[in-house]
């Protein structure tokens, strides 16, 4: 039997131990910002975002979406570990861009799967950004709702950018 992936990444994270650990590095992000962003493999938030280890929570799902789970995520970030700010990062050429709720939703029945969650499909990364932004600036889960800002990133060029805001 070949090694699996997981056997691969346990090696590596033993071999690294040394260099992976992070005594008296607090839980607290140190910039005191949450990031919610798609879980593309694309997307290197650290280099991106000139971010570090330390600096900020980051919450991934499929298309950086404001599902319950980021809101329940980010609303721990917030009140328990202290973060007052919330950057999304969405990007073009998304999986769940064109994707069809209903073909998802046959396929997971046939299976004999009905979550109590939706694929969260869209048409257009920009309107879907927007949409997200909205529930969180909504969310009174959130007690910091004034400083949420939202990207798009290009995987093909590397850019960053903010649409305008609405």
């Amino acid at each position: 039997m070949s090694e699996g992936n997981a056997e691969q990444m346990l090696a590596t994270a033993t071999a690294r131990a040394d260099e992976l650990a992070a005594p008296g590095l607090s839980p607290r992000p140190g910039r005191k910002v949450a990031v919610l962003s798609c879980m593309d493999t694309r997307i290197d938030l650290f280099a991106m975002l000139g971010i570090d280890r330390g600096d900020a929570h980051i919450i991934r799902n499929a298309g950086g979406l404001a599902t319950d789970d980021a809101i329940r995520s980010l609303s721990v970030s917030q009140r328990l570990l202290g973060t007052t700010e919330v950057v999304v990062v969405m990007h073009e050429g998304c999986g769940l861009m064109g994707a069809s709720e209903d073909d998802y939703t046959r396929a997971l029945a046939a299976d004999g799967a009905r979550p109590s969650w939706r694929l969260g499909a869209f048409e257009d990364v920009v309107s879907a950004l927007r949409d997200s932004l909205a529930r969180l600036r909504a969310a009174p889960e959130l007690p910091h709702r004034d400083a949420i800002r939202g990207f798009v990133f290009d995987p093909e060029s590397g850019r960053l950018r903010e649409p305008a805001r609405s």
